[in-house]
């Protein structure tokens, strides 16, 4: 497996012997490429927040994570308490008052807080009430660092090795991670398993990057839990384990990652996975064809047209093919499933196809 378009999945032919077993993942956003290292980058890790959560002294929350900050409302000032005492910036911040947030954190700064520093970083950072500015996020994030604050750590590592407000290196971004990394920040353990796997920033270390790469699937990183599972599959930096790889592979998928749901599904179907799970196949590939995987949509297409599997449902089948197919996955032998259907009812895929594809440009799919 090569890191590359999400979607670039080939040719699928009816056998399942004829399906690449893992699916492919974006190059730079939240994958790694497990068993032979690629050539290019691979993306640094992020947590997905639902919503601001500042760092507050003592907390290892995510400070620097990018999200779309909600529109502080302008009467807000009448209906929420004056931040006061030492979490006044970060109240201040939870309550979209950036800019008392920001004169407040740049005062506990001025004190020497760690943390503070962090929080001033990250409003420049992502220009919540002040212009977006990641130089001089930076700056406040070196300082962070300097002081012992792993999030302002994890910070700097991104933006080093993105080239974000700072000329890109990899190195310093290493430096920035194994500083976090050792004081237990999964997200930095995962981004250290990464550039140990690649040879990137980090001496090419296909066993230290499985350690690094582990912690954090243990922390519950998706990501790491599927490229962990990948490696035990491919015996790339630990010992090969049909066990390991299904279990890690399952975790994933039942957080919801779109490529887990996929290559787990294709592991029941072949026999490789958890025994007890194989009838939920379906169920995964259907999730992921409701987000949009075009192979899940395919592979769906197969199961729901096979005779032999007792559950043959050839409407359904045809919409997902339509929209594999949209999506350029070739499938000589699934189109002509579709094309001997009575007009009627491939009328009523293509319309069910159209249909999907309007909840999908609204960005109405399964979460």
């Amino acid at each position: 497996m090569r890191a590359g378009a999400r979607l670039l999945l080939g040719c699928i032919a009816l056998s399942l012997a004829a399906l690449p077993l893992h699916a492919e993942t974006s190059s730079w956003s939240t994958k790694t490429q497990p068993g032979k290292p690629a050539d290019k980058p691979k993306p640094m890790a992020r947590p997905q927040p639902k919503g601001p959560k500042p760092l507050k002294p003592g907390q290892s929350a995510d400070p620097v994570t990018r999200f779309t900050p909600a529109k502080p409302d302008s009467n807000m000032s009448r209906h929420v308490a004056p931040a006061t005492g030492e979490d006044a910036a970060y109240i201040a911040f939870d309550q979209g008052q950036y800019l008392t947030a920001l004169d407040l954190a740049e005062r506990a700064a001025g004190r020497g807080d760690p943390q503070a520093h962090t929080l001033v970083g990250r409003i420049y950072a992502e220009g919540l009430g002040v212009p977006k500015d990641e130089a001089v996020a930076a700056r406040w994030y070196a300082r962070g660092a300097e002081l012992g604050d792993i999030e302002a750590a994890f910070a700097l590592g991104l933006q080093l090795a993105e080239g974000h407000g700072v000329e890109k290196d990899r190195a310093a971004a290493a430096s920035m991670f194994e500083m976090a990394a050792a004081k237990g920040h999964a997200f930095a353990n995962y981004n250290l398993g990464l550039l140990f796997l690649n040879g990137d920033g980090k001496p090419e270390n296909p066993r230290r990057a499985a350690l690094h790469i582990q912690y954090a699937a243990e922390k519950g990183v998706v990501a790491a839990q599927y490229d962990l599972a990948v490696l035990y599959q491919t015996g790339h930096g630990v010992e090969p384990n049909a066990f390991e790889a299904a279990r890690w592979m399952r975790q994933a998928a039942e957080q919801g990652l779109i490529e887990a749901e996929y290559d787990y599904a294709l592991m029941l179907l072949r026999g490789f996975g958890l025994n007890a799970e194989a009838p939920k196949a379906v169920d995964y590939l259907r999730s992921a064809a409701e987000k949009g995987f075009a192979g899940a949509q395919n592979r769906l297409a197969h199961l729901l047209a096979d005779e032999s599997r007792g559950r043959v449902n050839l409407a359904e089948a045809a919409k997902w093919r339509i929209l594999a197919r949209q999506s350029g996955l070739e499938d000589k032998a699934l189109d002509a499933v579709v094309a001997k259907l009575p007009a009627a009812e491939r009328l009523a895929a293509e319309k069910a196809a159209h249909e999907w594809r309007e909840r999908a440009s609204v960005g109405i799919l399964a979460q």
